[in-house]
């Protein structure tokens, strides 16, 4: 072999390994793209199946303490409000706290709680203060409420039966209500057409609701930190069991403890069952 056979032999061969290496960086580039690509499929995938699966849970949680009219603040409420929501918020419950709200602060609140209802949402109510019921429905009364007749609790305070309502119209997968609200208040005297108590909650479909006393009975609220409803509720909020079983058993309990002096309601008309821990669904 002369030498410009073996130069043309080497410039073959160089060229051969370099189109071998081109070739090869081409397939490692298009395994690495396809990778990723399935890597983004799979991401995309994981996202879409988890938020599907996933139950969004709301709760609005209001404790109103310092009537004006009132001889001497509730305490408990401001207390009860606190403690329960850190307690939903351990089980998952993305809460919306308001203290002393006035009728402008509790719009507002219900408004934003509007705002965020899907389809999929478990929504809890809880409101502790004073509350008045007007004809067949029930007040929560804010802070601010000026109240000398009827058609003033009307006016100034905000429907349990009209968030319920809302909750529904918004498509809420279900619903859930305590109502600590069964107190002797400041206003009861002041019209003729008074009655004592709240009126019974209408129960929407797929609604759970615990009230502290019986309709139109007034409940004391006793001498310790909490109220007696949501001293038994917070006793029985992460036991296992349904969201129904943790509020007949908290009814039962007030109701042996108080010698059936004051003995909660608990309305439902639950299709599923649905849980406060997340454990439990």
């Amino acid at each position: 072999m002369n030498l410009r056979q073996l130069d043309i032999s080497r410039r073959s061969i160089a060229f051969a390994a370099a189109l071998i290496g081109t070739v090869s960086l081409a397939i490692g580039a298009h395994a690495a793209l396809n990778m990723r690509a399935l890597d983004a499929a799979k991401a995309v995938s994981t996202e879409v199946t988890g938020s599907v699966g996933q139950t969004s849970r709301l709760a609005l949680v209001i404790g109103n303490g310092h009537y004006p009219d009132a001889s001497a603040p509730l305490t408990q409420s401001i207390n009860d409000a606190r403690a329960l929501s850190s307690s939903l918020r351990k089980n998952g419950f993305d809460v919306d706290m308001v203290e002393d709200a006035s009728k402008d602060d509790m719009v507002r609140a219900v408004n934003r709680l509007k705002s965020r209802i899907k389809r999929d949402t478990t929504v809890m109510l809880f409101f502790g203060g004073y509350g008045v019921q007007a004809g067949r429905e029930s007040y929560m009364l804010p802070v601010d409420a000026v109240i000398w007749k009827e058609s003033d609790v009307r006016r100034q305070g905000v429907s349990i039966e009209g968030v319920l309502e809302m909750m529904k119209e918004q498509g809420a997968k279900a619903k859930l209500v305590v109502v600590d609200a069964s107190r002797r208040n400041p206003y009861e005297r002041r019209f003729r057409s008074y009655s004592h108590g709240l009126a019974p909650i209408g129960t929407p479909d797929n609604a759970l609701i615990l009230t502290s006393a019986s309709p139109g009975k007034v409940a004391d609220d006793g001498k310790g930190e909490h109220s007696t409803l949501v001293s038994e509720l917070l006793n029985n909020l992460n036991a296992q069991g349904t969201a129904e079983s943790v509020f007949n058993k908290t009814r039962v309990a007030i109701s042996r403890a108080s010698e059936g002096d004051q003995v909660p309601t608990v309305s439902s008309s639950l299709l599923e069952d649905v849980h406060f821990d997340q454990a439990g669904g």
